[in-house]
């Protein structure tokens, strides 16, 4: 019986990822032009967006959640202190460690970033009927109550090895 739930539940979630590809492939043609004439590269933003997520960070940490080498993060993280979207300073417990974190700039990059995406969401939105609505709200609710047990239950993961 558990088997046959499982089952059921992975043919649903591959049902859900095939509609958000489809979702994704839909509106393609809408992003907004800022999005593909900023001048942060892909490997900068995935830095600012941990930074964003994580908050202040060692530069171990940054490199370890991006999945590169802590000189590739620094020169990264070079460049995007260059543009005045990311703050370095020493750790006031080990002068040798240094923490990083978005500037006000970078925050600001960010939350229009986010703002684009909002605004696109909204877009997708208008054309749902009031009864659509309802259940898409209540699929969002479900969605960010699965994301939030599944941050709490990663949180004790995320920090080892951090040291």
């Amino acid at each position: 019986m558990a088997e046959s739930n499982n089952k059921e539940h992975q043919i649903l979630v591959g049902r859900i990822l095939k509609k958000a590809e489809e979702i994704f492939q839909g509106v393609r043609p809408i992003i907004p032009s800022e999005w593909l004439t900023s001048d942060i590269t892909v490997a900068q933003l995935r830095v600012l967006l941990v930074l964003y997520t994580r908050g202040p960070s060692r530069m171990s940490a940054i490199a370890s959640c991006v999945g590169i080498a802590i000189s590739t993060a620094t020169s990264i993280v070079d460049n995007l202190v260059k543009k005045g979207l990311v703050i370095r300073s020493d750790d006031a417990e080990d002068r040798r460690l240094v923490i990083c974190e978005l500037s006000p700039e970078g925050q600001a990059l960010i939350n229009r970033l986010w703002m684009l995406s909002r605004g696109q969401i909204e877009k997708l939105l208008q054309g749902l009927t009031l009864e659509q609505l309802k259940k898409a709200a209540d699929v969002a609710e479900f969605i960010l109550s699965s994301a939030k047990t599944n941050r709490i239950n990663n949180q004790g993961r995320a920090g080892e090895g951090d040291g």
